[in-house]
């Protein structure tokens, strides 16, 4: 089993669709075996400026994780497909043990 997790701004979209929205209804539709998205509280991309969200007056875009798990090559062959309807964001894949 393969565990994937992908770092994406909330306020991200493709077309008239948040990006998580796509994502999510994405996987659903590929009858991936488990997702969730967290929403972040702060965090950091590669400009290593610190957004916090929550913050009283604050414009930074809240920070967010969509992970999902599956057979490996499953997650595999998504996270192909997703990567080319991406622009943005980071993925990570790690192995898991179902216990």
């Amino acid at each position: 089993m393969l565990q994937a997790q992908i770092f994406i701004d909330l306020e991200e979209t493709i077309g008239d669709q948040s990006l998580e929205d796509y994502i999510m209804q994405f996987l659903a539709e590929h009858h991936i075996l488990g997702a969730t998205s967290f929403r972040g509280h702060s965090g950091f991309g590669k400009n290593h400026r610190i957004k916090r969200p929550s913050e009283l007056f604050s414009f930074d875009e809240p920070p967010a994780m969509i992970l999902f798990i599956d057979e490996e090559e499953k997650v595999r062959h998504v996270v192909g497909l997703l990567r080319k309807h991406m622009k943005g964001g980071f993925i990570t894949v790690h192995p898991i043990e179902k216990l």
